[in-house]
């Protein structure tokens, strides 16, 4: 199943944090701690232009996304799936302001010089446990 259920979306945002784990030059993986989000279809990461994360991601668009539910680590799931979209602009700024409101319960204050980006993760192999 590659398929955003209903349960998945629910645990794919606050107050659940995701490692989005992408791929090295050298095929090696680079793992980093994000908030998340997701529509009906796709996992939605939001970081900024020119990190780590998001080089690798424009070189090899594959990557994995581990999330657990808050304080219990017996419900968790791990999608593998690629980067179809990359959307720079106000729509990854509008979702880091929903982002930050949901988790901090604060505005986000934008970062001079910083450029927002939202990947639209395609789900190609979901993994669910405590279902």
């Amino acid at each position: 199943m590659n398929e955003l259920r209903a349960e998945d979306r629910a645990l794919l945002g606050p107050p659940n944090f995701a490692w989005i784990v992408t791929l090295h030059p050298d095929g090696s993986p680079q793992a980093s701690l994000t908030w998340i989000g997701a529509n009906e279809t796709h996992v939605l990461v939001n970081t900024a232009v020119g990190r780590k994360k998001d080089r690798n991601v424009e070189r090899d668009p594959r990557v994995t996304v581990a999330v657990q539910r808050h304080a219990d680590a017996y419900r968790w799931i791990s999608i593998e799936g690629v980067v179809e979209q990359r959307e720079i602009g106000p729509g990854a700024e509008d979702h880091i302001a929903e982002l930050a409101l949901a988790y901090d319960g604060a505005d986000w204050t934008p970062v001079e010089g910083q450029v927002r980006v939202r990947w639209h993760v395609r789900p190609t192999h979901i993994v669910r446990y405590g279902e």
